[in-house]
């Protein structure tokens, strides 16, 4: 089988061998620092020695376990922690693979691309429903192309890369679709602490043994090297995702592990506030900048990424290496995320640069 190399990383290697300045605004990794319990943690994992460096339990350290099941009341033998997000993602799809109710994936369009990537790796077909111009999704669409065939429904809330956040009723009309039709909402939340709006919901607000949420501390303590995730699975489907865990990756690091449950422990809620409210700051800049330049934008509502259509410029992978070379801006290009968004260019807005990238935005098209 074929798998198509992502393009984020073409974009980052043409960005990275220019020979002039660019701004990097093309991943998500938070520039903002992480809280001081991870530095602490890892000093203190760093002094334990002997058996503590060794293999940790495949489905993760216990006490970490406990504290995310605590924080998303649920049991601790429902959570396996993960090599990230990605991981989790990946298992969850797997295990609704495995279920034999179907073999199609519904997803968003615009899409996080690997999401289609891991479809194909699992032999499954994608299906995709076009979400709202403001990013939103609706049920009823996905209902329409949910059938028999359909093994899962894997969503994105806040969304990369629209901002979208889906609120109480969309997640439960998922939740619903999925119970209707024997398949699984696969619900990636790895943004949850970067709601604007207030209106997040959690697919584990739904008691249903039809719905998986993923996450990842990537995001949320600024960590993405890390790789710490975690998937919350319905009781009865978690014992086979242990074991594909275990054979794809043994376990987590054990360090990163004892870090992170440090963190949790120690981070007070306004470290995740001056977060946000950092972010909306930012977006404020660099959509102020788009006006400027005569571009249309997507205007989030949670996550840290603005979509934007410039005229007569649309977002191909050739457009986005003309912007990092006439323009020393790099995002990446409409056409990674799909085909209803292939005019678009993606911006993440994870750089103290983004008022200078701005200000270069608007003189490049304006």
């Amino acid at each position: 089988m074929d798998y198509d190399t992502p393009l984020f990383f073409h974009v980052m290697s043409y960005a990275m061998e220019a020979e002039h300045d660019v701004i990097d605004m093309v991943s998500g990794n938070p520039d903002w620092g992480s809280p001081p319990g991870i530095s602490d943690g890892l000093h203190e994992y760093a002094d334990l020695g002997g058996a503590d460096f060794q293999y940790p339990p495949s489905e993760g350290l216990r006490e970490l376990r406990e504290e995310i099941a605590a924080r998303r009341d649920v049991d601790q033998s429902q959570v396996i922690v993960t090599c990230g997000g990605g991981e989790a993602n990946y298992l969850a799809m797997a295990r609704a693979m495995e279920r034999e109710s179907g073999d199609e994936f519904i997803l968003t369009d615009p899409v996080y691309p690997y999401y289609p990537g891991k479809t194909k790796m699992l032999d499954a077909t994608a299906r995709f429903v076009a979400t709202d111009e403001d990013g939103t999704l609706s049920p009823d669409a996905v209902r329409e192309q949910a059938s028999e065939d359909t093994a899962g429904i894997v969503v994105n809330s806040p969304n990369n890369p629209t901002g979208a956040v889906y609120d109480e009723e969309t997640m439960r009309e998922l939740v619903s679709i999925a119970e209707e039709y024997d398949a699984l909402l696969i619900s990636d939340e790895v943004y949850d602490h970067f709601d604007f709006s207030g209106t997040f919901t959690s697919a584990l607000s739904f008691d249903s043994d039809h719905r998986i949420v993923t996450n990842s501390f990537s995001k949320t303590l600024a960590i993405t090297g890390f790789r710490v995730g975690y998937a919350i699975f319905p009781p009865e489907l978690v014992d086979v995702a242990k074991t594909r865990h275990m054979l794809t990756n043994v376990a987590t690091s054990r360090p990163a592990q004892y870090a992170v449950l440090h963190a949790l422990r120690e981070t007070t809620p306004e470290y995740h506030e001056e977060n946000r409210q950092l972010l909306k700051s930012r977006v404020e800049t660099f959509t102020s900048a788009l006006d400027a330049a005569g571009a249309d934008y997507s205007q989030p509502d949670g996550a840290f990424y603005v979509m934007a259509r410039f005229p007569d410029f649309p977002g191909t992978l050739s457009n986005v290496e003309k912007l990092i070379d006439e323009a020393g801006v790099a995002g990446m290009p409409g056409e990674a995320f799909g085909s209803s968004r292939d005019d678009w260019v993606r911006f993440a807005l994870v750089t103290p640069e983004v008022e200078a990238a701005a200000e270069r935005l608007a003189d490049y098209f304006g």
